[in-house]
């Protein structure tokens, strides 16, 4: 790494700390809304924790785009250049009912190619992060890259409605697999992905739910798209598949489009 990449690095982490710490103190005072419908929910904590990152980036890298989930920055016509993505609480359900189970997710990219990912797992104070020719490291820990183990020996991350409505054969793979697990998070199911404890991840994102995670995943050789293999946008939900190469590609040769289930 170079001298600023090492500067960087460390700015992220300093302001994930502080963003988490923002949660922590404040989770008390909070105000929750709909978006979309009564389980997609956006709170004062979400809005306030994007601004203070956006703040950050603005002050300290002032050419750099912003692609974010809240409040008009979840478009951009390209990559180019240096951009951040930024979740500022995915698993806001979670965040309400639960009070855990939801990280903090930053992510840079670099004409398109990502270069570092965040996940912080804010109430574990648990931060996952790496890059290319990096490495992965679970808070100062360098994580090994786990075994390339395939479909049936392993735990499988799925989105709750997909499976439930065995939408694109989800649920008849998921049978197939030593068990399935639901977070509601998807950073959390990344991490999952990226410690061995998950084969794979099936689910109905946005590029701030996978951005991050997909820098780590690449530096560890595995295998991430769309559900049918296709390239991810980073425009708007999408069906998002990742996994071990192994589990990958044996979960890709099960998906059935709609129609042909």
């Amino acid at each position: 790494m170079g001298d600023r990449m090492d500067t960087l690095i460390e700015e992220i982490k300093s302001w994930l700390t502080e963003a988490g710490k923002k949660i922590k103190q404040q989770s008390e005072s909070l105000t929750v809304s709909q978006k979309n419908n009564r389980k997609d929910l956006v709170t004062n904590m979400d809005r306030e924790i994007q601004e203070f990152l956006i703040g950050k980036i603005q002050e300290n890298y002032p050419k750099a785009r912003i692609l974010a989930e809240e409040d008009g920055y979840n478009e951009l016509s390209s990559l180019k250049g240096r951009v951040f993505i930024i979740d500022p609480i995915d698993g806001t359900l979670n965040f309400v009912v639960e009070g855990e189970n939801f990280c903090i997710m930053l992510a840079v990219y670099e004409d398109g190619s990502g270069r570092l990912g965040f996940i912080y797992d804010v109430m574990k104070e648990t931060l996952y992060w790496g890059g290319h020719d990096i490495g992965v490291f679970q808070n100062q820990s360098r994580l090994v890259k786990p075994k390339d183990q395939s479909l049936a020996n392993g735990l499988l991350g799925v989105n709750s409605y997909l499976f439930g409505h065995n939408r694109f054969n989800v649920r008849t793979i998921g049978e197939r697999s030593l068990g399935v697990r639901m977070w509601g998070c998807a950073g959390l199911e990344l991490i999952a992905i990226l410690k061995g404890q998950h084969i794979g991840y099936i689910s109905n994102l946005s590029p701030w739910d996978y951005a991050a995670g997909n820098v780590l995943l690449e530096e560890f050789g595995m295998k991430y798209s769309g559900l049918f293999g296709e390239p991810l946008r980073f425009h708007g939900r999408e069906y998002y598949l990742a996994g071990t190469s192994r589990a990958y590609d044996e979960i890709r040769s099960l998906v059935h489009s709609e129609g042909k289930i």
